[in-house]
């Protein structure tokens, strides 16, 4: 492999990028690519919104049914090829051609989750739970006893939202990623993760630029989706609780301020904006957490907690590789691993960005151990609180939650609370918007990483993507729910081609891990 490295310089691979960082790199193919691709379809959607729903509702369809089994395996050899390179001695390569790590570990795993989760982990949290439990996954079927009811809604929570998912976002990718860039010297572009496999002409040319943009759509749409269900969501809450109207400028209202703040985040940089957002979310969640934990069903909570991990651990590969039926994979597994999956290879130049001087044990650990358990513990704290009031009281959020009302789900746990139960509504209501500021600012500033070819954008380009996406999301409201659906179906359509970019870190990853391990005289 080190003979095909040395077939192309350091400064042949960044000279035509860096030619084009002045402004809004215009004579770049992939900001034509991509950014044409997403007018296209808003187009589309204003012109004949039916039509377009249409063409997406086929090409998830199609998408989930030929690609869904092989995505399944993709996820779960992803998690297990992981482990394996973090429990030997290629755990101990130090990744990102640096002897320390750049910051410290809590802000780094801040920065992750606040990142990773998004927005998703909070709604969802109090709405997939509750969802399993009025209808019992088909692997599981219906249950006479109420608890184990609710232990396993939280333990095929946990699967979607755990090890499979999270690793697929950061563990081989970054790995791939980081060696290529560190210590090669190929740009920190999606394209680089192909050019073990065809060499120079993922580089450059109309192929390096497809790539990109095939990355850039998918990751692109996976923000616009939350930010568009944001403005949605947080209007119908304030609709709830302060009879707030819920119309079009409440929701616009909200989504030009989180633009605005994810914006300016992103122009601040990875060690002001991102960090400070991530960090403070953090302690906020946490003290939710704590909240619940020690006033709401506590005992429930950490029965929950320990008997779902059990049987997710139980079942596993069981879960991770059921096929018994299409349609509900198609709503529930296969839609939320292809979700994953369109984030993957920005995430990855994400985590490849802020992981320098760390090791690959500590990655593997930190991205695909640590942070699923921490979010299958925050599920547990929301939704399995919302299991406790619905078993104790039938309907008390499974009615809220009729019609897939996911806000309304989340209000009716949280207003079920002893103490404080509108400040408890506000506070989560604020932790979902840093939530979506977070990913947005931290995709803002990849994007621009990957459209201006330098780890520090121009301002010009960032503020650019920030705004687009924000727009987007208002002009996909415009109609209602249907652009937001659209477009997070269509999130699904685009995990296709980037799963195929994917696949070839099965088998680059350890190669490169033990070649880095006889480098560092690890081996």
């Amino acid at each position: 492999m080190s003979d095909t490295f040395r077939a192309i310089t350091k400064e042949e691979i960044i000279a035509e990028p860096l030619s084009s960082t002045k402004k809004l790199n215009m004579d770049n193919p992939v900001l034509w690519f991509s950014g044409g691709f997403i007018a296209l379809f808003v187009a589309l959607f204003l012109y004949d919104n039916e039509l377009l729903s249409t063409v997406v509702n086929f090409g998830f369809t199609w998408s989930v049914k030929i690609f869904g089994p092989y995505w399944q395996i993709l996820l779960l050899l992803t998690f297990l090829i992981s482990l394996m390179l973090a429990a030997g001695r290629t755990g101990s390569v130090r990744l990102g051609a640096l002897d320390q790590p750049e910051m410290d570990s809590f802000r780094w795993m801040a920065i992750i989750l606040c990142t990773l989760l998004a927005g998703g982990g909070v709604f969802w949290a109090a709405a997939e739970p509750i969802a399993h439990f009025v209808n019992p996954p088909p692997l599981y079927g219906v249950q006479e006893n109420l608890q184990q009811a609710a232990v396993n809604a939280l333990s095929q929570s946990f699967l979607h939202w755990g090890f499979l998912a999270w690793a697929i976002l950061g563990s081989l990718t970054s790995i791939v990623l980081m060696h290529l860039h560190y210590d090669k010297g190929l740009p920190l572009k999606p394209r680089t993760l192909l050019y073990p496999i065809i060499g120079e002409r993922a580089l450059t040319g109309l192929t390096g630029a497809t790539i990109d943009a095939f990355c850039i759509v998918a990751v692109a749409a996976g923000t616009i989706g939350p930010i568009g269900f944001l403005g949605l969501q947080i209007s119908y809450a304030l609709n709830a609780l302060f009879d707030i109207p819920n119309v079009f400028l409440t929701q616009f209202i909200v989504i030009l301020c989180a633009v605005v703040i994810y914006t300016i985040s992103a122009l601040s940089g990875l060690n002001r904006g991102i960090q400070i957002l991530s960090r403070y979310n953090v302690i906020l969640a946490v003290g939710l957490m704590a909240y619940i934990l020690v006033f709401g069903p506590t005992s429930f909570i950490i029965d929950g907690y320990l008997q779902g991990v059990g049987t997710m651990f139980d079942q596993l590969i069981p879960m991770a590789t059921y096929r018994g039926d299409g349609g509900w994979l198609g709503w529930w597994t296969v839609f939320f691993f292809g979700w994953f999956l369109g984030y993957g290879p920005m995430m990855a130049i994400f985590l490849a960005r802020i992981s320098r001087g760390r090791t690959i044990r500590q990655l593997v650990v930190a991205v695909s151990i640590a942070a699923p358990l921490l979010t299958n513990f925050w599920f547990t704290i929301v939704g399995g609180a919302g299991l406790a009031f619905e078993i104790e009281n039938q309907g008390s959020v499974s009615k809220a939650f009729e019609g897939f009302n996911l806000p309304a789900a989340l209000l009716a746990i949280t207003q079920q609370m002893p103490f404080f139960p509108l400040l408890i509504s506000i506070l989560f209501l604020i932790l979902t918007t840093i939530f979506i500021i977070t990913t947005g600012d931290s995709m803002t500033y990849t994007i621009s990483v990957v459209m201006s070819g330098s780890e520090d954008p121009n301002p010009t380009v960032r503020i650019f993507w920030g705004v687009m996406m924000g727009l987007t999301a208002l002009i996909l409201i415009t109609l209602g729910s249907g652009g937001v659906s659209a477009i997070q179906s269509f999130i699904v359509i685009t995990a296709v081609p980037v799963s195929l970019i994917l696949l070839p870190t099965l088998w680059n990853a350890p190669q490169m891990a033990l070649t880095m391990a006889k480098e560092q005289g690890l081996l």
